[in-house]
């Protein structure tokens, strides 16, 4: 199997940044409308044994398998919710430092500028401003 990288793009055309909402917001939409269409699927295979009309123990023992493969579906179908949620909760969190960064980065901009002092600081928008050490920040 050979892996490769992949350079998401946003729907503008932009590539997406590691820890990008917009690509995490659409990606938890997808996971719960593939466990709602896992939910349909069990619930058209358990009416297709009901309306069938099937009689003995062939039929009972398909009808059993069946239900059995239905409620997997509805199982797999909740771990696709459980994921969609964990993926809601990460975004939320990855939206709160980007937010802290920004903030962290426009105070620092404004000390650094107010102070005419210099210093390496990091790129924009990177998690070091989260640790930065400056005084009075």
């Amino acid at each position: 199997m050979v892996l490769r990288e992949c350079e998401p793009l946003t729907r503008d055309g932009r590539q997406a940044m590691y820890g990008d909402s917009e690509v995490m917001r659409r990606r938890a939409a997808e996971l719960r409308a593939q466990g709602a269409d896992l939910r349909t699927l069990a619930d058209r295979l358990v009416a297709s044994t009901e309306g069938a009309g099937r009689t003995g123990r062939v039929a009972a023992a398909l009808d059993e398998r069946l239900r059995i493969r239905a409620g997997r579906l509805r199982e797999a179908a909740g771990r696709h919710d459980d994921a969609a949620e964990a993926l809601t909760a990460h975004r939320r969190e990855v939206d709160r430092l980007k937010e802290a960064i920004a903030d962290t980065e426009r105070r620092a901009t404004q000390l650094l500028a107010q102070t005419d002092a210099t210093g390496p600081t990091p790129p924009p928008g990177h998690r070091d401003w989260l640790t930065l050490d400056l005084p009075g920040l």
